[in-house]
């Protein structure tokens, strides 16, 4: 996680809605300010315009920063974990993890961040329906769109978050058919990566993209 303390900036605004909530029940963040008088300027803006949590949303908030600091710990485990297995993976083109040596900010991470939680990016080799088959495959990892949070979760960006941007602009951002994200909860590590190798190996299956339409998407509904 990064932390705000000697860094060159004057406020950061992190969310609640995820890993500090625990439950994923929240929907809102807060401000950090390096100094007292940036804070209390910043005070009447959301007072102002009723921009402010309910005090249960405060409540459960509270109740998973008791944890966190023990989450943070599995989630900074399992995501490195599942990023070298997928880096070292045959069908796997490319790995994006900033906890990997590969990273080209991998040096800025470690001098910022007490660790690198499970938000990992890969491209697996193959077209757009080696990715559809693959996700179609994961047993542990749910489909959705809902990343960082306590449980596993795996999406398309192409098909999915991102499908409404054109085309052109999704490829100058990086964002190919083959293009996989990953939010890697607190389930056990084994676990883990014997869904993704077994999604893996299903996903360049002749037998499996034969019996499947390839050109099939996932429900957004």
């Amino acid at each position: 996680m990064w932390e705000m303390r000697n860094r060159d900036c004057l406020g950061c605004l992190p969310t609640c809605s995820k890993l500090r909530n625990a439950g994923d029940e929240g929907g809102f963040g807060f401000a950090e300010c390096k100094t007292p008088t940036l804070l209390w300027n910043s005070v009447p803006i959301p007072t102002d315009l009723g921009a402010v949590p309910s005090p249960f949303d405060c409540f459960l908030c509270n109740r998973g920063l008791k944890t966190l600091h023990i989450r943070m710990k599995l989630h900074f485990h399992n995501g490195l974990a599942v990023a070298k297995f997928l880096e070292t993976h045959p069908r796997v083109e490319k790995v994006i993890y900033p906890g990997l040596p590969s990273h080209p900010q991998y040096h800025v991470m470690q001098k910022q961040c007490t660790g690198c939680p499970g938000m990992i990016t890969f491209y697996i080799k193959g077209k757009k329906e080696n990715a559809v088959a693959f996700l179609k495959s994961l047993k542990v990892f749910a489909l959705a769109e809902s990343l960082g949070g306590y449980e596993s979760l795996a999406e398309h960006p192409a098909i999915m978050t991102h499908a409404s941007v054109p085309e052109k602009e999704r490829k100058a951002l990086g964002i190919t058919d083959t293009l996989i994200r990953l939010s890697v909860g607190l389930e056990d590590e084994e676990d883990l990566i014997e869904d993704l190798k077994q999604a893996l190996e299903t996903a360049v299956s002749e037998e499996f993209l034969s019996r499947n339409n390839p050109q099939s998407t996932f429900p957004m509904g």
